[in-house]
């Protein structure tokens, strides 16, 4: 990732507009509003003559730098708007930031600054648009994103109930026309006078321009029903919205409820060491469910919602890793991950090995797998842990094409653009949950049928099958001699030339390697395999390039030690 991109990136993070993230980006935001109450302070004074004669260059400085600062930070906010939301991707998508509430705010208060240059607008006009910085601030007020989620919660009984009113109030109108045009004829003339009169009467008839009270008894009872109706028309309204703006409190309160039970949940992803073979610091695979319960005082609906509202947090049943015929029982864990895109994570290492995890929806713990082998090694990584429809799942490592969910191709474009390099290898890990009478626990993919263990499928997405088979013998010589693990090529498992992850990626060289599930999720010598597979990889795919072992891997930094956002990770 550029050094541009990770900038972006940055002030992404930075215009998220919330005061509780990391202290320099609140100190950001602070600034901000700080400049916008001076700027307004400075419009104020300079409404007094005697105040702009005596400290007219000081106001005109912080006119000028305040315009300056905020032309600046305007600017930014309009290039990196796609990261802050998706849909403000590409021209249209900053057009349409421009034209959002804030964006607008954000033009009208800033940039007509610039046409007093161009044009002959009188600067005093001008200057009187910076006020509406005020309303930037709100941006950054609970209370105001709270009130218009109640608005926006009850919009449609508000419009139901004006649409009644309205309606209501034009058939009394027709009414009182017929019923005082024999009356006073030269009053009510037409049925515009009568409406116009009805409708004044609710907004307390300002101008006087319908000061033409009904005359007949008929009239005077369609003018009390009118004036009850005046009182309806802002207490509907009103009471709506009262009980729109409970619901909301009520929602914000349990929303962070959820997101304290989160923060617990994640702080219970303690680094742990593996002392058994590799002395390193990792995240935990997973903490048991049933831990969470007795240990953090949680109960079970509190940890399902925590992680349904989560965006780190997968829920996974350790049953599914194993294998039928060994009858596994039902073990409920969370699984944590890192999340940097709208379908997972991307983690730009600069090196030509990627490791991919297609299935961290459904597989979580091959991806923790993959992540490690990643990190470990140095190498790319990009992990699929988001399933838009949960009803209709989609597999990202067969698919059907690029259209076949929302987030598929921003993840294959994300593969291509980290192997859009000499030499490159793109290398998805999967899970095999195969029974324990099988002889091989690691399998490589890369040709159409089974039993092919050959280097001529014209169908495989292999051309240096040199390299490949070096790498295969490090694999198979390493796993056999540390730990009696066994590998094979194309036994037990195939590729589909049509719809695997592969047909769709550039890279020269792409296949698969499939993990006895067991072997890191049940197993202790998880951080061990996966440092034996890192140095095989690096042995023989980047030989030439130096790497240690991360350093918070090594050492444990207290405070910053728990679960995977305290990896020193360069999240791309």
């Amino acid at each position: 990732m550029s050094k541009i991109e990770k900038i972006k990136r940055g002030l992404a993070v930075v215009f998220d507009d919330n005061l509780h993230t990391k202290k320099w980006h609140n100190i950001v935001d602070y600034t901000i509003i700080g400049l916008i109450l001076i700027s307004t302070l400075e419009v104020f004074l300079s409404t007094y003559s005697g105040i702009v004669e005596k400290y007219g260059k000081m106001l005109n400085f912080v006119d000028y730098f305040t315009t300056i600062f905020f032309t600046i930070e305007v600017s930014l906010r309009i290039w990196c708007a796609d990261l802050i939301n998706e849909k403000y991707k590409g021209f249209m998508g900053r057009l349409r930031y421009c034209f959002s509430f804030y964006g607008f705010i954000d033009i009208i208060s800033t940039f007509p600054f610039y046409l007093h240059f161009f044009m002959k607008i009188p600067y005093a006009a001008l200057k009187a648009l910076r006020i509406a910085r005020l309303l930037r601030i709100f941006r950054y007020m609970k209370a105001f994103r709270i009130l218009s989620k109640a608005l926006r919660s009850k919009k449609d009984e508000m419009i139901v109930s004006l649409q009644f009113l309205t309606i209501v109030t034009l058939i009394l109108s027709f009414i009182l026309f017929f019923v005082e045009n024999e009356a006073q004829p030269e009053v009510y003339c037409n049925g515009w006078k009568s409406v116009v009169w009805s409708f004044a009467q609710y907004i307390g008839d300002p101008g006087n321009f319908a000061d033409t009270p009904p005359i007949t008894f008929t009239g005077r009872i369609i003018a009390c029903v009118i004036g009850i109706l005046g009182i309806a028309i802002f207490a509907v309204p009103a009471g709506l919205i009262g009980s729109g703006f409970s619901d909301a409190m009520e929602e914000d309160n349990k929303k962070n409820e959820i997101n304290e039970n989160i923060d617990r949940i994640v702080h219970s992803f303690k680094f742990e060491k593996d002392q058994h073979y590799t002395n390193l610091f990792c995240v935990p695979r997973y903490k048991n469910v049933n831990h969470l319960l007795m240990r953090k005082y949680l109960m079970l609906e509190e940890v399902i919602k925590a992680v349904q509202n989560s965006e780190c947090l997968h829920l996974y049943n350790l049953a599914n890793s194993i294998h039928s015929s060994e009858e596994p029982e039902d073990k409920l864990v969370v699984v944590n991950y890192l999340k940097n895109r709208p379908y997972g994570c991307c983690i730009d290492r600069g090196s030509k090995l990627t490791l991919v995890s297609t299935s961290g929806t459904t597989e979580p713990l091959t991806s923790w797998f993959a992540f490690h082998i990643a990190k470990i090694g140095g190498f790319n990584f990009v992990s699929r842990e988001v399933e838009v429809d949960p009803d209709n799942p989609v597999t990202y490592y067969n698919a059907t094409s690029l259209d076949a969910c929302p987030n598929f191709e921003s993840f294959v474009n994300d593969i291509n653009r980290l192997s859009n390099r000499p030499d490159s290898w793109v290398i998805p890990i999967l899970e095999a949950s195969s029974p324990e009478s099988r002889p091989s626990q690691i399998h490589f993919c890369y040709n159409t049928k089974k039993h092919d263990a050959s280097y001529n499928d014209p169908l495989a997405k292999i051309q240096d099958y040199d390299t490949f088979d070096k790498l295969y013998n490090e694999i198979e010589s390493v796993m056999h001699e540390k730990l009696n693990l066994n590998c094979d090529k194309n036994e037990w498992y195939v590729i589909n030339p049509k719809t695997n992850i592969g047909s769709y990626i550039d890279c020269k060289n792409v296949f698969t390697i499939r993990v006895k599930s067991r072997l890191y999720v049940i197993d202790t010598t998880h951080v061990y395999i996966a440092k034996l597979m890192a140095d095989s990889f690096n042995k023989i795919l980047e030989p030439e390039v130096h790497k240690e072992i991360p350093y918070e891997m090594k050492e444990r930094q207290v405070g910053h030690d728990f679960g995977m956002n305290d990896y020193d990770e360069s999240l791309s």
